[in-house]
């Protein structure tokens, strides 16, 4: 059926972002404001650095888009990064470096080293201007146009941190429809963005501010867990019948390839490892009212068999503390191969509260992905009409 395939490019001090989204059916609507307004979701969150004080990021769409609708074709954006003016000459396409200044130590920790073997680089800065989670600015934009298809389906994307450090919430998703988790899906992100950290748990909440100022007093980093959500979901995106069409396949990742992620699980995926099957699996009913299939908990997560059930659909995501620490590591100079400390950059303290906006992107691409894969569509007219057949369908089985 149809497919929805992203690409981004640009470097983290060049002239800007560049992304393209292709496969989008046409008369999807496409609000610049909403693109914008993930954009700053982005650069919020408490023990974010001095970045964030330099960009205040704006897309510009330059095709696939007419009088606010997409018309079928590659949709193009453009992201401009405000602090290339101090990074021209350093960053220019054409000429001399007129600094010569070569990053030739690398950072534990990030691609330095990897990279400037893999490429053959002497200077560092050519992969780690790539490298950057800078590059996850066009994600979150193109993520933006996938949420807004979805959106005319009624299907969210919500997300939330649930640990910082070693400072855990109380609430999870995977609790979601029991009595201890009374939060309406579609008022998630509110409550969340709320919080400096994006935590509902206000006591860990307060717990995980102070443990992001000790890291940075001590000049160090902290990573956590986030969780994210999509809900009002149909049953059967995905596929058990091959390895790569398997929804949880398709997810794990995406969420792998965000930059600094570590692990990623689905609905209580490493708590059920330690309990028998009586404790973990979720009991099938079916509500005659309603004409729909339910369970009492949601310990799967939302997925069996590499396909939706129609339970909210959780992801937990790992992120490392951030590589680059004010108090560097050891490390070698690249060509002489001598002791030296690592070379700094700007950084954070910690982005797991941005990291969650990213996820809901990444999350919100796949998903597009998968609805178009099993409903097909050029036109979002064509592909409601299909997604509300199965709807009914799924009522009368």
């Amino acid at each position: 059926m149809s497919e929805l395939r992203f690409f981004t490019a640009g470097e983290s001090h060049g002239k800007g972002l560049v992304g393209i989204l292709e496969g989008l059916p046409a008369d999807v609507p496409v609000s610049v404001e909403q693109i914008d307004h993930q954009l700053y979701r982005r650069q919020q969150g408490y023990g974010r650095g001095g970045r964030m004080k330099i960009e205040s990021d704006q897309a510009q769409i330059l095709t696939g888009v007419r009088h606010g609708k997409s018309i079928g074709s590659p949709v193009s954006l453009f992201i401009e990064n405000r602090d290339w003016k101090n990074w021209q000459k350093i960053m220019a396409a054409d000429g001399e470096d007129p600094h010569k200044k070569v990053v030739s130590i690398p950072r534990p920790g990030h691609a330095d080293l990897s990279g400037a073997i893999k490429y053959g680089q002497e200077d560092m800065r050519n992969i780690l201007e790539r490298a950057s989670a800078r590059e996850t600015t066009m994600r979150v934009a193109l993520g933006a146009i996938a949420r807004q298809f979805l959106a005319e389906l009624n299907i969210g994307i919500a997300s939330h941190v649930i640990q910082i450090l070693d400072v855990r919430a109380a609430t999870s998703l995977v609790h979601f429809g029991m009595p201890e988790f009374d939060i309406d899906l579609n008022s998630l992100n509110e409550k969340a963005d709320a919080s400096p950290v994006r935590c509902l748990d206000k006591i860990a909440e307060e717990k995980m501010i102070t443990a992001i100022d000790m890291s940075q007093e001590k000049r160090d980093t902290c990573g956590g867990i986030f969780e994210v959500v999509a809900y009002n979901l149909p049953v059967g995106l995905g596929s058990h019948v091959h390895w790569d069409r398997r929804l949880d396949a398709r997810i794990a990742a995406a969420m792998m390839s965000i930059q600094a992620m570590k692990g990623v699980e689905i609905g209580d995926g490493f708590g059920g490892a330690g309990r028998r099957g009586s404790q973990v699996h979720d009991a099938i009913y079916y509500d005659k009212n309603r004409r729909a299939f339910y369970r009492k908990q949601n310990n799967a997560g939302g997925l069996e068999g590499g396909m939706s059930n129609g339970m909210p659909l959780v992801i937990r995501v790992a992120m490392k503390p951030i590589a680059t620490l004010m108090q560097p590591l050891d490390s070698i100079v690249l060509a002489s191969k001598s002791d030296a400390r690592a070379h700094v950059e700007r950084s954070d303290t910690t982005a797991v509260p941005a990291a969650a906006i990213i996820g809901e992107a990444m999350l919100a691409l796949v998903l597009a992905n998968s609805v178009l894969d099993k409903f097909g569509g050029d036109s979002l007219a064509e592909v409601k009409q299909r997604y509300d057949q199965w709807l009914e369908y799924t009522k009368n089985r």
